[in-house]
């Protein structure tokens, strides 16, 4: 989710002891004739129209900041991963995978520069949504294409734990990481930074909303798999023999897994419904986390009057950044996922994969961003982008993919390993502490990387879910085979007897 925007409000003219609302409201004795139907906002007026190849090419290149600027010198990775794909695909998969990874971020970059570039030109709710759409279009196009490629009959083809570890690997990695970053560069510039409390209140109480969704199905399946894993059954004196709950008419281990299917859609949908209610807070209400950042950290930005003075796109140049930057990501995403097999039987762990690797990708051009702003000092700007887009991916991304999945029939649920959920809840845990006094120093910043870089140390060595899986349907399903083979063997033996 992107941060959120001035339009151009002058703080030196406002009164301030109010805050403006984000409903705009227009002045109806303007003259009309010399007004679009959409007027642009005075912050993303290009004072051109059409479209300029030049000119669109030197905005592209400028992008929202010097770190994204330099992003774009990766730009030929895009059609060398485009070669690869075509040409040595079969012989070198590795290649594909790794030129199409280097590719996502300059990719993601334009993305989210064209989505904010268009969204500046709008009116502020309807900027805020367009905002909110491609601050996430990464995330949420790599997960459609996950789940549309899974197959659980296909050997390597179960995307299920991946998309489970992608969906709390992007929370972690804001959390942790991007966060992180933004702490200890801002630390190095400034002393200390003080934030808005309403944005660590609000964000942490979000998450730890979403966090408890989430968790649910996870917490339902813990608590009954012990019941519908095996029993034992007395057979005579001193004997006793474990056999399969399989065969009971209350509760199986089918039912069990349909059960929490259901409790995850369910849930998904509630969650879904919990982010359009945010939304329309924060739209709407004019004491919203919104307002609270634009009034905090208007007259921070120390690059606020040489931003205002760069070249920007039209509006038709900004919907095609948008068309070019949407056929690259989707192309490269197809691009990783159709190697993620390959990826696993060179050795990388599916966990590491979910929770680091993609994560990083998906969301580079909000780090860059958010590190920028930290950097200039606007601290309240750069946390939300940090806490933004993990409530984004808590409240609807991870469960649009459940509801994507069942539209498609493939069974995909929020029954997470233990392993993550500890993750989660100890990360918010963490981050939640940090908040608590409004204030953000260098090592607190530092302390967060550290933690980032123990729990990635920790998913590389975590096994995959086909050898060891603590909180799946399959660990039990060869138990209960196991089982159920032992306890034939017996019948056998003492029919002999």
């Amino acid at each position: 989710m992107a941060a959120p925007r001035t339009n151009g409000i002058n703080p030196a003219g406002a009164n301030h002891d109010e805050t403006a609302p984000l409903i705009p409201h227009h002045n109806h004795n303007h003259n009309s004739r010399n007004s679009p139907l959409l007027p642009i906002s005075h912050e993303g007026e290009s004072g051109r129209t059409g479209f300029h190849p030049l000119h669109f090419l030197l905005v592209l290149w400028r992008s929202s900041s010097p770190i994204s600027s330099l992003v774009n010198i990766l730009f030929p990775f895009v059609p060398a991963a485009l070669i690869s794909r075509i040409f040595f695909s079969h012989s070198h998969p590795l290649w594909t995978f790794a030129l199409s990874y280097i590719g996502m971020i300059p990719s993601a970059n334009l993305l989210g520069f064209a989505g904010q570039e268009l969204a500046r030109k709008m009116p502020k709710v309807a900027g805020i949504l367009i905002e909110t759409t491609f601050g996430s279009i990464v995330e949420i196009i790599l997960f459609v294409v996950l789940i549309f490629n899974h197959d659980e009959d296909e050997e390597g083809g179960n995307m299920v734990p991946i998309i489970q570890a992608a969906i709390l690997g992007s929370i972690l990695t804001n959390l942790l990481l991007c966060l992180g970053i933004c702490f200890f560069v801002g630390g190095i510039r400034h002393a200390s930074q003080r934030f808005h409390a309403i944005v660590s209140e609000v964000g942490s109480g979000l998450l730890l909303v979403a966090a408890f969704g989430l968790l649910i199905p996870s917490a339902f399946y813990s608590a009954l798999k012990s019941e519908a894993r095996v029993v034992e059954v007395v057979i005579g004196e001193g004997m006793k023999v474990v056999m399969p709950l399989g065969n009971s008419d209350e509760f199986t281990l089918g039912k069990l897994k349909d059960d929490v299917l259901q409790i995850s859609r369910a849930t998904s949908i509630a969650l879904i419904l919990s982010f359009f209610m945010y939304i329309w807070y924060c739209a709407s209400s004019q004491h919203s986390i919104f307002d609270e950042v634009i009034e905090a950290d208007e007259h921070r930005d120390a690059d606020r009057e040489a931003d205002m003075e760069k070249p920007k796109f039209t509006a038709t140049e900004a919907v095609i950044a948008l068309f070019l930057s949407l056929v690259c990501v989707t192309a490269l995403l197809i691009f990783l996922v159709d190697e993620i097999e390959h990826v696993v039987h060179s050795g990388v762990p599916d966990q590491f994969l979910g929770l680091i690797l993609l994560p990083l990708v998906e969301k580079a051009a909000e780090h860059l961003t958010a590190i920028d702003e930290a950097w200039d000092g606007v601290i309240n700007v750069a946390l939300y982008h940090c806490l933004g887009p993990s409530i984004q991916t808590a409240l609807f991304n991870g469960p649009l993919v459940v509801i994507v999945g069942w539209a498609l029939g493939k069974p995909m649920d929020l029954n997470f390993e233990i392993f993550m959920i500890g993750l989660l809840v100890l990360s918010i845990l963490v981050i939640s502490n940090f908040l608590r006094d409004g204030e953000s120093n260098w090592l607190e910043g530092a302390l967060l990387v550290i933690v980032y870089g123990i729990t990635a140390i920790a998913c590389w060595y975590y096994p995959n879910p086909d050898v060891a899986s603590s909180n799946s349907f399959e660990g039990l399903e060869i138990i209960n085979g196991t089982a159920a083979n032992i306890l034939r063997e017996l019948k056998q033996l003492l029919t002999g007897l």
